[in-house]
């Protein structure tokens, strides 16, 4: 699989910063690998019920921003 482009970062994510989208790219992560990381993150605990292990290394490390986009999402919402 092709690695993203600045595209598909934001047409997977939506709107998010320039600083996220360069990490994203520069892991030469696939859209299968972030759609793995998305899936992570908004159903973690469906996931590990259904066995699967935690996320390692590039979805692993998709999962850490993409909840770090999240939490920051969150406490916007909260002020």
């Amino acid at each position: 699989m092709t690695p993203l482009e600045r595209k598909d970062v934001i047409a997977a994510l939506g709107p998010v910063d320039d600083l996220t989208v360069a990490k994203i790219i520069g892991m030469n992560a696939t859209a299968e690998e972030l759609a793995k990381a998305q899936a992570r993150v908004t159903n973690d605990e469906a996931l590990i019920n259904a066995g699967q292990h935690l996320a390692e290394g590039r979805v692993g490390r998709l999962v850490e921003i993409l909840a770090s986009i999240k939490e920051e999402a969150e406490e916007d919402t909260l002020e």
